[in-house]
């Protein structure tokens, strides 16, 4: 597969890795590029401390801070400080080597990019294993995005129990969410789960109110199932709500969507499953 290499400013944004792809996506529709038919081929970004031909893998870059790879477990740090300073606003939460020998990765929230030991180049896309056909990127990701089940403050959560309750479930919706109404409907048809439901209404300014009338009704679980399985708007209702906190709690553990579910193993899906891939899931993480 022939990679195409763009030379271009990469700006990041606070935002973090988001800023970066952007950066990258901007480049491509500014810089004329012969790139592969394949969808799947990753862009590999050079820094804009480079001259606008590309420099050989490896090398090291022109301007800005340069890591030795003689430096041993010291690159890690220097690698971080590289990054940081080249992507000013972004927060490396980690770096730690790949089975790619000289390939770097680097953390930024729950997602990962990938360098070399002079952050030169920064490479999007996945990393697999050949001979074992493993999405290391993907394991990855799914660990970075695990939260410990019993971390969740679930007194913030409406408590909905379902058989013996004995399997459990934790999901950030939003009342106006479509599919969280579909996740809701299919959450029906499983047995012995206990759901505990953070309302957070992030998508519509009525999300807040249907989220603070449903938290003030009297059967809290009711009033959600109303609304989200039959369309049952909730009465209107005043009280100190969780929102806020739910609202933090969603910003420090990155949901960034709804629904997001969180298994008992910590695992974390964004999205509605279907029912079999609900009850694997359910069966998988107990």
């Amino acid at each position: 597969m022939r990679i195409t290499v763009l030379v271009a400013t990469l700006v990041a944004a606070t935002m973090g890795l988001a800023g970066i792809g952007q950066a990258v996506a901007a480049a491509k529709s500014a810089t004329p590029a012969t790139q592969s038919s394949s969808a799947a081929a990753s862009s590999v970004q050079p820094s804009s401390a480079q001259s606008s031909s590309a420099a050989a893998p490896g090398a090291a870059p022109t301007g800005g801070e340069s890591v030795p790879s003689s430096l041993g477990n010291s690159t890690l740090d220097g690698i971080r400080k590289a990054f940081e300073s080249r992507f000013p606003g972004v927060k490396v939460a980690g770096v730690r080597p790949t089975p790619f020998n000289g390939l770097y990765e680097v953390q930024i929230g729950t997602d990962v990019v990938y360098t070399d030991a002079h952050v030169a180049y920064v490479l999007q896309g996945s990393l697999v294993d050949a001979k074992t056909r493993t999405d290391l990127t993907a394991e990855r990701l799914a660990k970075l995005s695990e939260v410990p089940f019993s971390s969740l403050p679930l007194k913030l959560a409406i408590v909905q129990t379902q058989g013996n309750g004995q399997r459990k479930i934790a999901v950030f919706e939003d009342p106006h969410c479509p599919y969280c109404k579909m996740l809701d409907r299919t959450l029906r048809q499983v047995d012995n789960v206990t759901i505990y439901t953070f309302l957070y209404p992030i998508l519509t300014p009525d999300s807040i109110v249907k989220a603070r009338d449903i938290w003030c009704a009297k059967d809290r679980a009711r009033a959600w199932s109303d609304w989200m399985i039959d369309g049952k708007a909730p009465a209107e209702a005043n009280c100190d709500t969780p929102v806020n906190e739910v609202l933090a709690l969603g910003h420090k553990l990155m949901v960034q969507g709804t629904p997001t579910i969180i298994f008992a193993d910590g695992s974390r899906v964004t999205g509605a499953l279907p029912l079999d891939q609900l009850n694997e899931k359910l069966a998988a993480s107990h």
